[in-house]
């Protein structure tokens, strides 16, 4: 079992105890919110692939016991909302207010969609480092349709789905976010969390309020990030409302009875095998976005550290460290250089000796207290707490910050990991490097 398999399994037990907690102090709402995700957990772990049957045979009938109790108590909960509505007003005047309630939900659900269009995120196609067949995948599906109107006529069509896929942390979100910047389009993104309900028929109704609003606004990008929380395959465990809402994804991406020509849908998932059948077709292209190559490491290495904080590496070393970083994603590279950058701070907060330089910046005063080795002749042995904050020179990130780093952060994805993604990609994908 891999290491994302487990934390799954981890997550769908605590979500689970949670739940039969908030049940047993008649918290009802709470508690059919965590049945509910931990049911989700548990199927994304059994659809992870690898788990053994025995297993499976366990975790199988508990998402069938979560999902039926969290139906039973959102039944409960309609049925006392409607008695409440009843004893307060009558059923005439209840009837009225339920069909206001309804168009009032419906503007909040279309507001909500509206508050999600991305204006400028100021990520562009340069800050993302390597992955050039994505990016022009990306850009003939998304700035070639605008830039190039005239010439998209008869069968030359733009793409209209597009799946990225890979491990965590390799930059899907980021290369969205970069779309959004580059293209003239509507951009508007939002996470499976965003559309699913635990009130019954809800969910159908934000999947089909968010569509209705991307043709409003075509030309349109309707990013959804975790689509597979939305969109996995449908099995015997799954509830009716997941079902609906699957078919209503359906019935809204396939465009009958709409104009979908000017909507292009861009969703993400860590697990692309997960996804339902007939929702992966809607994707005619899926592209693998893999962890980068040791060059493609060296330079975010680079990039993360930034330029505003001083470092005294030599460029031979930003080799060395790509090499050293293998398997790891360009999100754990960002943790590593998070780590490595408070380490000069902590040896700052540690020292006991100090002695005085001169300044290199202009402002400031001409002379700061830079630590030192005891053995220092120009030492002086100063505590920490003694010192001003603008008084201490700044210590550098060295090679060694670096290397300390990347010993204590390990890397999330592993081999038998992208073994998965890899045989995925021969059958239904496309490199993306």
């Amino acid at each position: 079992m891999s290491s994302g398999q487990s934390d799954y399994i981890q997550k769908g037990i605590q979500n689970a105890e949670q739940a039969t907690a908030e049940d047993k102090a008649h918290n009802y709402e709470a508690a059919v919110q965590h049945y509910m995700t931990a049911a989700h957990w548990l199927m994304q772990a059994i659809k992870y692939g690898g788990m053994n049957a025995q297993l499976k045979q366990t975790i199988r009938p508990k998402i069938a016991s979560y999902i039926k109790r969290a139906e039973e108590i959102d039944l409960i909960l309609k049925k006392k909302q409607v008695a409440d509505g009843c004893n307060d007003h009558g059923n005439a005047r209840n009837n009225k207010n339920n069909s206001d309630s309804s168009d009032s939900d419906y503007k909040q659900l279309k507001q909500k969609f509206e508050g999600a269009i991305v204006a400028d995120p100021k990520v562009t196609f340069n800050d993302v480092i390597g992955l050039e067949q994505a990016k022009e995948a990306l850009k003939e599906a998304v700035i070639w349709p605008v830039k190039l109107k005239k010439f998209f006529r008869g069968k030359r069509k733009p793409w209209t789905g597009i799946l990225l896929y890979g491990p965590p942390g390799t930059g899907k979100s980021y290369l969205a976010k970069a779309i959004a910047t580059e293209c003239k389009s509507t951009f508007i993104s939002v996470t499976s969390s965003d559309l699913l309900s635990k009130w019954l028929g809800e969910s159908e109704k934000g999947v089909k309020c968010l569509f209705e609003l991307a043709r409003e606004r075509q030309p349109c990008i309707v990013f959804i990030d975790e689509i597979d929380a939305l969109c996995s395959q449908r099995n015997d465990t799954e509830s009716e409302s997941s079902r609906r809402v699957k078919t209503e994804f359906l019935v809204q991406t396939e465009g009958v009875g709409a104009d979908n020509s000017g909507v292009l849908l861009l969703a993400a998932t860590n697990i692309p095998w997960a996804l339902d059948i007939a929702m992966r077709r809607r994707f005619e292209k899926r592209i693998y976005i893999p962890l980068p190559d040791v060059k493609e490491r060296a330079a975010m290495f680079k990039y993360h550290l930034g330029t505003d904080i001083p470092y005294e590496i030599q460029d031979h070393e930003w080799m060395e460290l790509g090499q050293k970083a293998n398997h790891y994603s360009g999100a754990d590279i960002a943790v590593v250089c998070r780590e490595a950058l408070l380490r000069p701070l902590r040896r700052l907060c540690l020292s006991t000796h100090f002695k005085r330089v001169k300044n290199p910046n202009s402002d400031g005063p001409s002379e700061l207290w830079l630590l030192c080795s005891p053995d220092d002749p120009d030492a002086k042995e100063i505590s920490f707490d003694e010192l001003d904050c603008d008084d201490l020179f700044e210590p550098p990130v060295i090679m060694s910050d670096m290397l300390a780093a990347l010993a204590r952060q390990k890397p999330t994805v592993g081999e038998n990991d992208l073994i998965e993604y890899e045989k995925f990609t021969e059958v239904s994908g496309q490199e993306g490097y």
